[in-house]
């Protein structure tokens, strides 16, 4: 199974549009995970032409999603979120107790606008980072796939 991971789109507060290279990179997978801070439901529908799209709901949504979600998927638990409850931004080691207190293999989120692919014991932290407003010198969405061992790729935009 491979696994589109976008995240702060932040369309149209911010940016006009998600780069036609998402929707390229995205275009074989079987699933899309959107971690929040959508802000225009047009995006989930532009994304739901691709497959079947899992979003949370971010700081800035006005959407009614869910503010987490944990799938099965392939044999691996895998939360999401948008990671606005963790103080200070980003923060790695709150980031991997919020996933050992969720029991999952596997937590992605956004929030921070820059990509995290972390690993600690058996706990895998992943961010997208933002294809539109990114907070480091890359735009970027990730793929993950899971076959025999959970493997993540940074795709830059």
């Amino acid at each position: 199974m491979l696994i589109g991971i976008i995240s702060d789109t932040h369309i149209y507060d911010r940016a006009s549009s998600i780069p036609k290279k998402v929707f390229e990179e995205f275009s074989n997978v079987d699933l899309i995970i959107h971690c929040g801070d959508i802000t225009d439901k047009e995006i989930l529908d532009e994304l739901s032409d691709l497959a079947r799209v899992i979003p949370v709901q971010g700081n800035c949504d006005y959407l009614n999603l869910p503010r987490e979600q944990i799938l099965e998927l392939n044999n691996y638990r895998i939360g999401v979120i948008h990671g606005d409850i963790i103080y200070p931004r980003g923060d790695l080691l709150k980031l991997k107790l919020l996933g050992l207190e969720m029991g999952v293999d596997i937590l992605i989120s956004g929030h921070t606008h820059w990509p995290i692919h972390e690993k600690f014991d058996n706990l895998l932290l992943l961010n997208p980072g933002s294809p539109t407003v990114p907070r480091c010198p890359i735009r970027s969405v990730m793929k993950l796939s899971l076959e025999d061992e959970p493997r993540a790729e940074l795709v830059v935009i």
